[in-house]
Order: C-alpha cells, then sequence, then structure tokens
C-alpha cells in the first residue's frame, strides 16, 4: 500500500500508477558523507576499484576496498558489515556485479546514508535473483563460467570478451590474474533485506554488458527507484569509465 510519502512523491512527479516495489525515491537527497565502502563482485577482487579510490581520495574521501571471500552469501555481508562499522559517519556503500546482492543486504547497517549500484543486481528481500534474471535473455558470460570441483570462475576468453570486453587486452589480462574464485554455496543465496526500500539509492547501467542484460539491469534500477545513469561501457565501467562511476558516487555522498 502506497504510504503519504510515496504518495505526494507520486503526485508531484504527475504520476498516480500505484507500484508497490518502488524503493525509496530517487529525488530524497542523501546525508552528506565522506566515508564511501567498495565491494567487488565474481571474478574479481578488490583491485578492480583501484582506478575510483584514487579519484575519491583525490576529491577528500576516506574509502575502503572490501576483499569479499566470494564464500557464502552470509559471509560476504559479514565482511562488509565489519568494515561498515569501522567508518565515523555517513558512509556510501557501492556494490558492482554480485555485489549488489550484498549491499541490498549488508546496507541497512546505521552507518549507510546511500547505495550505489553499478552494473549490479538489485534483489528484492527473499527474491530469487535466478529465476528474476531467467525472464530476460541470458547474457554471454554466462557460458563461459567453469567450475573446479566447487570454485568457479570466469574461463579466459570469456573474460576478455564477455567481462572486459572495453579494455585494452593487456589490462584486461591482468585483471584476468587476479581473479578470485567464488564458492558455488554464494550463487544459492537469497537476500534477507532490501535496503535500497529505505536508502537513498543510485544505479549505473552498463549499456554494453554481456555479463548481466543491461534490460535486467534498467528493470532493478527503476523498480527501486533509483537515480539512474547509463553508461556505454562492458559490465566494468568503473575500470573503463572511472571518471564517471566517481561521479555517481560523489553525487550519492551528498
Amino acid at each position: 500500500m502506497m504510504n503519504r510519502r510515496t504518495f505526494t512523491l507520486a503526485l508531484a512527479a504527475g504520476s498516480m500508477q500505484l507500484i508497490s516495489t518502488v524503493g525509496f525515491a530517487a529525488s530524497s537527497a542523501p546525508v552528506k558523507a565522506r566515508n564511501v565502502v567498495l565491494v567487488h563482485g565474481l571474478f574479481a577482487d578488490g583491485s578492480c576499484w583501484s582506478e575510483v579510490i584514487a579519484r575519491l581520495q583525490s576529491a577528500g574521501f576516506n574509502v575502503t576496498a572490501v576483499q569479499n571471500p566470494l564464500t557464502t552469501l552470509p559471509e560476504a555481508a559479514a565482511s562488509v558489515s565489519r568494515v561498515l562499522a569501522r567508518q565515523d559517519g555517513p558512509t556510501v556503500l557501492v556494490g558492482h556485479s554480485f555485489a549488489g546482492m550484498i549491499v541490498s543486504e549488508a546496507g541497512v547497517h546505521p552507518n549507510v546514508s546511500a547505495l550505489v549500484y553499478v552494473a549490479a543486481r538489485a534483489p528484492d528481500a527473499g527474491e530469487d535473483y535466478t529465476a528474476l534474471a531467467k525472464t530476460f535473455p541470458t547474457p554471454p558470460a554466462t557460458a563461459g563460467i567453469v567450475f573446479d570441483g566447487d570454485e568457479g570462475r570466469l574461463g579466459e576468453e570469456a573474460f576478455l570478451r564477455d567481462f572486459a570486453g572495453d579494455l585494452p587486452e593487456e589490462r584486461a589480462k591482468v585483471l584476468y590474474a587476479v581473479q578470485e574464485p567464488f564458492h558455488k554455496d554464494l550463487l544459492a543465496g537469497k537476500t534477507t533485506q532490501a535496503a535500497w526500500r529505505s536508502k537513498p539509492s543510485f544505479y549505473a547501467v552498463s549499456t554494453e554488458d554481456r555479463t548481466i542484460n543491461p534490460d535486467l539491469e534498467r528493470f532493478m534500477a527503476k523498480r527501486m527507484g533509483a537515480k539512474t545513469i547509463e553508461v556505454k561501457a562492458s559490465h566494468l565501467s568503473l575500470i573503463s569509465q572511472p571518471d564517471v562511476i566517481t561521479n555517481l558516487i560523489i553525487e550519492a555522498a551528498g
């Protein structure tokens, strides 16, 4: 049921359509923050944020990149919550790719002032993300995932073509070399929280994404009521378009 706040915002926008799944209003101004916590997704480690980190630090932000264990969703969310607890005030929490699951889960922490999703999963609480994703065409990178027992990773050909397609090959090969394998149990996790329902949210859609379907990204961004930008980039916009992603994070920081 639409509450008074959401009704007023919808009325101001000239829309009387009732949408029960809309999250926090994109027009709500986030609290001013000086801390940023960055979370990486599958096929990566914390170093994937290096370009964004340098820019944020130059702008005066205190930045931490979490080393996501990629074991189970509860363990990944706990690793982020520990970092959030160390922040000294309002904090922008940023997730790339699979880390959108973690941002949605851990983002209810009281230190989190805003959320930023970068080509990221954005499930609702208890939602089966895999089932949601299957309602859109399967992206090419999915076929490139290989397993060694319970550990999964992206094969080199798919990594270079479908994950890091707009990066120079030399740079993409370095990123491939530091790829952190993920555990199968991680993919079975479902969020118990949807922090975007209570926190100002921002979303960067990668229009050339071959790892998550861009139309799925658009659907999730619209559903959460996020301030949304579209970036002509591969799944790794945080590396190929670091200025754009940094600016979105700074906007989220008020």
